[in-house]
């Protein structure tokens, strides 16, 4: 399909009966650290808090009076559904609408509110993939129209429309824009528009690592079909770029960049710093590819603009991005450390990080040979910090491992050190800390050696305040006396704490 035909959609596109040509943003805060200007284009606040309405509503209402009484049959993850929901009861036509079991509740009960009774739902299938191939053989068994989420040229003229409200507001000003890629819809739409107004901005794909469809498809110069693709950017989570969107893409993007799920973490929590919006993963996709795009390439003084393309994320699903986001914007570093098995080991470690703020330290006893520590520590400056951190602690003669890109580590070893006690004299006390740089150090150093950790679990939350769990074992002989110094000690601290050692919880999975 030539340009201009496109072109002529775009511009004809009856977007904004049910959208808004949504404002362009600037984040002073992240042009300061990247030494750019940087701009973003909220379609997160759009009527559906995502720009898909823009593509399925210019698709249906183009449909004939014929086909739109017969209804129409779609498939999504979730926005595209939405953009259908509304489109349908807009037009008032019905429209059944498939979605992966796997759905965030936020966008399932979006759908079925904004459709009314003009969507019938139906949930299929873990993937996309699934949800699409029974949509599909619907439409094709019941002669109905097929709303593909991207695939299509008037889906791809609406999502272009984004292109046109870019030009219209920045002008010829931009230097490069940064889009988010899925199926490719969006993609397609705004670089064919943009390319056509001003050749020379430059258009770069943003897609997540696991879901790398456009990507693979550049490299082996035609369309591929990923094995597996990933859930967390649930949005853009496509095996295989669209048929016509790769057609435009490869005549008009100039560059695809990856991004790593921490690295969509952290461009979450800096779209938040800088607009107080709170993104959806595939919605802060191609903010991650801005960032890590500027890093790597020389792009000080440009004016550079990302596309904020979503905000359906379940609430449940910031508690991962709170724990994942330092590490993808390299201000945390988790470290395997390997101490002797002794008193005093554990202050000794937390005195080599002297002048780091420890966020997590997980310890529990393992032998008398030596026990494991899981470290994480803040960085200021990121790489240059991380480098001195690791080698400040091989000179004190400490094993470590960097576990910092490791997955295992970060999903499920963090949350899973323990074992069982292995000294009947172990007593558990939980105490509340405040949150500050060196408050573990304090802790430590307070304690004087007098007890040996058998466990140590921290974690910071972004808090004022953070929980330790501590297991101290006695080296004294006197049972009695050990009691009394550790009851003087607590009173000393003046620390709210809560003795656990009879927690029924402790019993159960740390007790002997």
């Amino acid at each position: 399909m030539q340009a201009d035909t496109i072109i002529k959609r775009i511009l004809a596109a009856p977007v904004y009966d049910v959208a808004i040509d949504s404002p362009v943003d600037s984040m002073p805060l992240l042009g300061k650290q990247l030494g750019c200007e940087i701009f973003v284009k909220r379609e997160d606040l759009q009527p559906v808090f995502s720009f898909k309405l823009r593509g399925a509503y210019t698709k249906m209402s183009r449909l004939s009076r014929k086909r739109k009484t017969r209804g129409v049959v779609a498939a999504s993850a979730g926005n595209h559904a939405q953009g259908v929901a509304l489109a349908a009861s807009k037009l008032q036509l019905m429209a059944t609408i498939f979605m992966p079991v796997t759905t965030p509740d936020i966008k399932v009960r979006a759908v079925r509110r904004l459709g009314g009774k003009y969507v019938r739902l139906i949930l299929q299938g873990d993937r996309f993939d699934d949800a699409c191939q029974s949509a599909l053989d619907m439409a094709e068994q019941e002669s109905l129209d097929f709303i593909h989420p991207y695939d299509d040229a008037d889906i791809i003229a609406g999502q272009g429309t984004i292109g046109m409200e870019i030009i219209q507001h920045m002008g010829r000003s931009l230097d490069a824009v940064f889009v988010p890629v899925g199926g490719g819809g969006l993609i397609a739409g705004v670089a064919t528009y943009m390319k056509y107004v001003n050749p020379g901005i430059r258009v770069i794909g943003v897609e997540a690592d696991d879901s790398a469809c456009l990507q693979a498809a550049r490299k082996a110069g035609r369309r591929v079909k990923l094995p597996h693709t990933g859930i967390f950017a649930d949005g853009v989570s496509v095996a295989q770029v669209g048929k016509l969107p790769y057609a435009l893409a490869r005549a008009y993007v100039d560059d695809v960049v990856t991004v790593t799920t921490d690295e969509i973490c952290a461009a979450i929590k800096t779209l938040f710093d800088d607009t107080r919006s709170i993104s959806e993963p595939a919605g802060a996709l191609a903010l991650a590819g801005l960032v890590k795009y500027a890093r790597t390439k020389a792009l000080k003084g440009k004016s550079l603009l990302t596309i904020a393309s979503g905000a359906n994320v379940n609430f449940d699903r910031l508690r991962f991005v709170s724990e994942r986001y330092a590490v993808g914007e390299g201000s945390e570093v988790l470290l395997g450390v390997t101490v002797p098995e002794r008193p005093g080991s554990l202050l000794a470690l937390c005195e080599c990080t002297r002048g780091y703020d420890i966020t997590e330290l997980n310890h529990r006893y393992t032998s008398v040979h030596g026990t494991h520590v899981f470290l994480g520590i803040r960085l200021k400056r990121g790489h240059q910090d991380r480098q001195a951190l690791m080698a400040r602690l091989r000179r004190q003669g400490y094993a470590i491992e960097d576990m910092s890109e490791n997955t295992l580590a970060k999903l499920h070893v963090c949350h899973m050190i323990g074992g069982r006690r292995t000294d009947a004299s172990e007593e558990v006390y939980r105490f509340e800390l405040p949150e500050r740089p060196g408050i573990l150090l304090e802790f430590l150093t307070r304690m004087r050696k007098r007890w040996n950790l058998s466990l140590f679990q921290y974690r910071q939350h972004g808090g004022c305040y953070a929980n330790v769990l501590v297991g101290l074992q006695s080296i004294q002989d006197d049972a009695a006396a050990s009691q009394q110094e550790l009851q003087s000690f607590i009173a000393e601290l003046d620390f709210p704490c809560v003795r656990e050692t009879d927690n029924p919880v402790y019993r159960m999975f740390l007790g002997d």
